[in-house]
C-alpha cells in the first residue's frame, strides 16, 4: 500500500478520540517475580522476602496486558484497538519514555498502575509514516506514588523485506545509527542472548514475536536476529546508573536509536553530565542502540 493511501485510512483523527482513555491493572510484587527479574538481569537472584526492594523498571513486569491467544494477532502482540488506538500500521515498537520515582516497589507490595492515552501524533520520516502514541502511567502502591512514566510508542510501515538469505552479512550495523559516542567512563557487557530475551518476555508476558522467533524475525519483518526488547536495555541501564552512583536516581529517561539484536553482544556505558549521567547501551562493534540521562535532583 502507498504511503498515501496508508495516510488516509490512518484517519489521525478518528485515533485521537482515543486522547483521554484510562485503563487500571494492579498485581502483586511477589518474590518470583523479584528473584526472575534479578537472575535475568546476571544478578544473585536470592530468595526476595516482603519489604525487600525491588529492582529499578520492575514495574514492567506487572499487570501486563493478558488477551486469549485468539485475540492476538499475527506478530504476537494483542490485536489493534482497545485501550490503545487501531493504528493502521503494522509495526509498533517501544520508541522512548521517562521514568520519575518516588518511591522503591517492595516485594509484598498490590500495586497499581492507572494508564491515560495522552497524545496521538503523525508524522513521516525517511522510513515512511509514523505514529506516535504517548501513554502516561502512574504506579502506585498502598503508601502512595512510587513511578510516574511517559511511554512512547512508535507505530511504523512495513519494510521491503528481502529474504534471510539477501541480508548483507552485518546488517545489525545500520547505516543511520551513529558511533560518534564519547569514551565511556564506565562501561560493562550484559548478556542479551535467546535466553535472556525468552527470560523477559516471559516475566512481563510480552508475545511480541520479534524477541523469541527467529525464524519470523529474518522472513517477516526482516531483521538479522533476534530484537532485544527497549525497556530490557532500559532496564539495564537505569539499574547500571543506580549502581554508579549507589542509590535510584530521581529521574530516568530513554530513547531508542537503533535495534539490538541478540547475537551482535550488549554493552552498557555512563559518563558524568552536568546533572547526573548520559548513559547508551550498543553491541559489541560500537554501535549506540539506545540513549538515556539519569538525574539525582
Amino acid at each position: 500500500m502507498a504511503s498515501a493511501d496508508i495516510r488516509a485510512a490512518l484517519n489521525v483523527k478518528h485515533l485521537r478520540e482515543w486522547i483521554g482513555r484510562t485503563d487500571v491493572g494492579t498485581d502483586l510484587l511477589t518474590p518470583r517475580v523479584v528473584a526472575g527479574l534479578r537472575a535475568t538481569l546476571d544478578h544473585n537472584p536470592g530468595t526476595p522476602t516482603t519489604g525487600d526492594t525491588a529492582p529499578l523498571a520492575a514495574h514492567w513486569c506487572l499487570a501486563p496486558v493478558t488477551v486469549a491467544l485468539s485475540e492476538t494477532g499475527a506478530d504476537g502482540h494483542p490485536r489493534r484497538g482497545g485501550f490503545l488506538p487501531p493504528v493502521a500500521l503494522p509495526r509498533r515498537m517501544w520508541a522512548g519514555g521517562e521514568l520519575t520515582f518516588h518511591d522503591a516497589l517492595r516485594v509484598g507490595d498490590v500495586v497499581e498502575r492507572k494508564s491515560t492515552i495522552a497524545e496521538v501524533d503523525l508524522k513521516e520520516g525517511n522510513s515512511g509514516l509514523l505514529c506516535f502514541v504517548t501513554v502516561m502511567h502512574e504506579i502506585s502502591t498502598p503508601r502512595g506514588p512510587a513511578i510516574t512514566e511517559r511511554q512512547d510508542i512508535v507505530y511504523r510501515e512495513a519494510p521491503r523485506v528481502v529474504g534471510p538469505r539477501a541480508l548483507p552479512e552485518r546488517t545489525h550495523e545500520i547505516p543511520h545509527a551513529t558511533r560518534d559516542v564519547p569514551p565511556a567512563t564506565w562501561h560493562q557487557e550484559a548478556r542479551v542472548d535467546a535466553v535472556a530475551l525468552f527470560r523477559y518476555s516471559a516475566l512481563t508476558f510480552n508475545s511480541h514475536r520479534i524477541h523469541y522467533d527467529r525464524r519470523y524475525c529474518l522472513e517477516e519483518e526482516g531483521y538479522p536476529g533476534l530484537v532485544v526488547h527497549g525497556p530490557l536495555q532500559a532496564t539495564l541501564l537505569v539499574c547500571y546508573a543506580a549502581s554508579i552512583r549507589d542509590r535510584a536516581p530521581a529521574k530516568f529517561s530513554f530513547r531508542a536509536v537503533s535495534p539490538m539484536f541478540d547475537d551482535a553482544g550488549c554493552v552498557v556505558n555512563a559518563i558524568e553530565s552536568d546533572d547526573g549521567l548520559e548513559l547508551w547501551t550498543s553491541n559489541t562493534k560500537g554501535l549506540q542502540t539506545m540513549k538515556a540521562k539519569a538525574s539525582w535532583r
